[in-house]
């Protein structure tokens, strides 16, 4: 709080590249979007990159440590006015800059009524900001669940918010090895992200594997934190879980993609395993058959059992 809240002021006050590294190439309408963002909100933004899933129109989705309000903001132009965004963040000057700009925002984007929300609290006890089972269609996390000391209690939150076939699409910071007590404990380097979540956690509250999407090396410009980190890297890393109902799971598949989704009309990246090219068919393991069956996917594929050769599955990271 200390850290977001009064230290940062701008992008350029960050000792490390965690919170600006560059994903994949951004499609023309996010790029659009994010140009009508207020210059401020993207000032005192600090995730770790740009936290878009696809296929979002008229979705309800919920931001982990939404701080200053940039992805909401840009979502909210994403889903479009029949959706919803909230924010939630535990950083009262953050909340505060978000909030600021709902009417601006709402203006630029010629919107009748709010369709985002800013919520002050923290992503481990979503029900005391009054966030209901089953509510949401997407939870984001942009480079916020590290800074959590239980991490398994926010993921566990994320589940029970998300609705059966709803997703979780996040960014974080991953290191190569163990921290020592140092590392750990070093007040700027706690600030800046350097932690390693454990993805295992999420299987184990019920997620189905987590799939990798795309990662980016992290690099330190200060000498003092070098030192301190020694041999240790770090890379910046988005997953995309699912929330698969135990129904959905009936076996491998084959699954034609129907070139629908906007930005994605030739191409579908879905993860590091696998690509829908329009009207290709792909054989596709259980797990990534049940994810496109029970998600919001679903009409924009067309899904049919396969035989037992299908490749073993891929999507675990």
């Amino acid at each position: 709080q200390e850290y977001y809240g009064k230290e940062l002021q701008k992008l350029e006050d960050l000792k490390t590249n965690a919170c600006v590294t560059s994903a994949r190439p951004l499609a023309k309408a996010v790029r659009d979007a994010l140009e009508r963002v207020h210059e401020e909100v993207v000032a005192r933004y600090y995730g770790c990159r740009l936290v878009i899933p696809e296929c979002l129109m008229s979705c309800r989705i919920l931001d982990l440590g939404s701080g200053s309000g940039r992805d909401c903001y840009l979502l909210s132009q994403l889903v479009g006015e029949r959706g919803h965004i909230t924010g939630i963040d535990m950083t009262e000057g953050q909340v505060e800059v978000a909030r600021k700009h709902i009417a601006y925002h709402m203006d630029k984007f010629g919107y009748q009524k709010p369709n985002v929300e800013f919520l002050q609290g923290y992503m481990e006890k979503l029900g005391d900001a009054g966030l209901a089972d089953e509510s949401y269609d997407i939870v984001i996390s942009n480079c916020v669940i590290n800074l959590a000391p239980d991490k398994k209690a926010v993921l566990q939150e994320a589940y029970r918010v998300l609705k059966p076939g709803g997703e979780m699409y996040f960014s974080d910071i991953y290191a190569n090895q163990r921290l020592n007590e140092a590392v750990r404990k070093h007040r700027v380097l706690w600030d800046l992200c350097l932690h390693h979540p454990c993805l295992c956690i999420a299987e184990e509250v019920g997620f189905s594997p987590p799939c990798l999407v795309t990662t980016s090396p992290i690099t330190i410009g200060s000498k003092e934190l070098e030192d301190i980190v020694g041999d240790c890297r770090f890379v910046s890393a988005t997953f995309r879980l699912f929330k698969v109902p135990g129904s959905s799971r009936t076996g491998p598949g084959q699954v034609i993609y129907n070139g629908g989704i906007v930005g994605h009309e030739r191409e579908l990246v879905f993860d590091a395993n696998f690509t829908f090219k329009e009207g290709e068919v792909v054989d596709v393991d259980a797990e990534m058959a049940a994810i496109l069956r029970s998600s919001r996917f679903a009409e924009e594929f067309l899904i049919r059992a396969s035989g037992a050769n299908t490749a073993s599955p891929q999507g675990c990271c």
